[in-house]
């Protein structure tokens, strides 16, 4: 009689391996969350850049060096600024410049540069955002935003604890829906234009406010980042707001011959500027403005533009409003975003800082600002 061996009943582990395996794995990262110590915080340095002032000094010679060139380009052209045109005739001896050629934005960034907010119209060109990210009471300046936020919208998305003030004299507060409704809190918006002087009265429409007065209304000292497209009143309002916060060297023009932001440093080549330089220190970190150059003569552009310069502001981005262009071809190119970085003070741009962590408050909050 053949006798057969009885099978002995397979576990659950050999029928199915693989779910054993993950099953294991599953337990053993289980008891690793959960009864594992956790480690301490990996420290970090915060906004230290060993290199900054070296690169900011680099910058600063290459710049004034190139000021001999702008003055070589004049002479060569004019000979005096009052014999340039901004864009030249499409006639024999076709000079081959505009007036863009003679503003170069040389001055690199010594940071991360970016350009935040939609393509196209709207996104702009900014220095250093990793410098204000973590930044606490970071404060920021929009005027003239019309119909786009994409920028005012990225940089609060960007940041921790940066607020913004959006200045518009066509629109209040009926523009928050353009703010995701998550960082409205940190947003603040005004009726209200930006001049040179005050103009906001009963009778005033619009109601125009200089940047000192706007920032006495707000009790700011400081704004990190200023955004200004005021459809050709730049000119007019910079010059106030240059005369409101520094006062003019009184000593003549001469040559800026510095490595430093003063130019007292040596080991610069010459420059010159032919306006007084100014003492003081403009009360932003950085500016991004759209210059509109209708109607306006390349000396009298010349003495604005050199009074940033005189100021402590350097180029290090413009981008020509190609869009214009393409709808007035008939007048040339004469609308163009330039981006300043302000050399002179202590900016979160330009210096190190290691700043407190501010308790953060989520709840909707009221900042003073004018009322429309």
């Amino acid at each position: 009689m053949s006798l057969r061996m009885a099978k002995s009943p397979l576990f659950f582990g050999q029928r199915h391996p693989r779910y054993t395996l993950a099953l294991a794995a599953l337990v053993i990262g289980a008891y690793w969350l959960f009864f594992s110590s956790p480690s301490p915080p990996t420290p970090v340095i915060y906004k230290n850049n060993h290199e900054l002032q070296t690169r900011l000094d680099r910058e600063e010679r290459k710049y004034r060096a190139m000021l001999p060139q702008r003055q070589e380009l004049i002479t060569k052209y004019g000979p005096t600024p009052a014999q340039l045109v901004m864009f030249p005739p499409d006639q024999d001896p076709w000079p081959p410049y505009t007036v863009w050629d003679f503003f170069p934005p040389i001055y690199n960034c010594p940071h991360e540069l970016d350009r935040l907010g939609a393509l196209g119209d709207g996104g702009k060109w900014m220095c250093g955002l990793s410098r204000i990210e973590d930044k606490p009471n970071c404060v920021i300046y929009s005027f003239g935003v019309d119909s786009s936020y994409s920028l005012e919208a990225t940089l609060l998305q960007s940041t921790r604890f940066c607020e913004v003030w959006i200045y518009d004299s066509t629109k209040g507060d009926s523009a928050k829906s353009q703010i995701p409704r998550s960082l409205r809190h940190r947003a603040h918006f005004a009726k209200v234009a930006l001049g040179a002087s005050d103009r906001h009265g009963a009778g005033d429409e619009p109601k125009t406010w200089t940047l000192k007065s706007l920032m006495t209304e707000n009790g700011h000292s400081h704004i990190d980042f200023i955004r200004m497209d005021v459809e050709g009143w730049e000119w007019e309002t910079f010059r106030g707001i240059i005369r409101d916060f520094t006062l003019e060297r009184m000593t003549p023009p001469q040559g800026a011959g510095g490595g430093g932001a003063d130019g007292d440093a040596p080991g610069a080549a010459a420059g010159q500027w032919a306006v007084h330089e100014r003492e003081g220190v403009l009360p932003f970190g950085q500016l991004q403005i759209e210059l509109h150059v209708w109607n306006q003569r390349f000396q009298d552009f010349l003495e604005w533009w050199q009074l940033l310069e005189a100021s402590g502001l350097r180029p290090f981005h413009n981008e020509i409003n190609l869009v214009y262009a393409n709808y007035n071809r008939h007048s040339g190119v004469e609308l163009a975003e330039y981006s300043f970085l302000n050399v002179r003070g202590e900016n979160a741009f330009i210096r190190d800082y290691v700043p407190e962590t501010p308790e953060l408050d989520h709840r909707e909050h009221e900042h003073a600002a004018p009322n429309a």
